[in-house]
């Protein structure tokens, strides 16, 4: 081996172990990033679908404002889950179908870490532009303007819970052909907590009360989330190819 690639391996080895996983984890975060950049489609799925879904309730249910505002909480929050989970299915699928996900298993960095990555790739993509769609449709539901920036709040905690939550599904289910409806089957029972906190923040604030409290249990719910669902993730992702 020539001195200089010696040189270089050593200096390589020579970082800080942190270093070099926040390396990892960064290259992780903008390849997905990129990726997503050449294929705008997976980004405005979800998006058309929460705004068309939101914007036939009027029409098939009633223009009356009172009653709109009163399902507002509901519709916003129930939309958004399946608006999350419905571009669940292609978190790992495409590193899957590429062999990339195999490179990412034999990586000395972290699984669990390399996994947050594209985790939190997927909620910049899905649920961030989610919570600051929701306003506008908040808006055309007659929902309060006191309850907007709770609104916002408790998508952009929840979103992130729910694409946490959902990476363990689209692990579990990364081999499979057709994986999606048992995605749904596997993560919809564990998205509950957050919907009932998402709601009831949003009810909250529309009544005229704090939302702290339901904003503090979806803060909870997201930093157990942060702790556990990693590994769970990684676990997951060597079942499915190791089986």
């Amino acid at each position: 081996m020539p001195p200089s690639e010696t040189t270089e391996r050593v200096a390589v080895l020579a970082e800080p172990t942190s270093r070099r996983l926040g390396v990892a984890f960064g290259a992780t975060l903008v390849r997905d990033l990129n990726r997503v950049r050449r294929r705008r489609g997976d980004v405005l799925n979800p998006l058309v679908f929460y705004a068309l879904t939101v914007s036939l309730f009027p029409i098939g249910i009633s223009p009356e404002a009172e009653l709109l505002a009163v399902m507002a909480p509901g519709l916003l929050w129930v939309t958004a889950l399946l608006a999350t989970l419905l571009s669940l299915d292609g978190l790992f699928r495409s590193d899957f179908d590429d062999g990339s996900l195999e490179q990412m298993m034999l990586s000395p960095q972290p699984l669990a870490a390399l996994s947050v990555a594209k985790v939190a790739a997927h909620w910049l993509v899905t649920g961030l532009p989610l919570a600051l769609m929701a306003p506008l449709l908040g808006i055309m539901l007659a929902l309060p303007f006191q309850s907007v920036g709770v609104l916002m709040a408790s998508l952009a905690l929840g979103s992130a819970s729910l694409s946490l939550i959902g990476g363990i599904g689209a692990a579990l289910t990364v081999d499979l052909p057709r994986g999606g409806v048992l995605l749904s089957l596997l993560v919809l029972p564990l998205y509950i907590p957050v919907l009932i906190f998402g709601t009831g923040a949003v009810q909250a604030a529309i009544q005229g009360d704090t939302a702290l409290p339901h904003l503090a249990m979806l803060g909870a719910l997201l930093a157990a989330a942060l702790i556990f669902a990693p590994w769970a993730i990684a676990a997951s992702l060597r079942i499915s190819i190791n089986g």
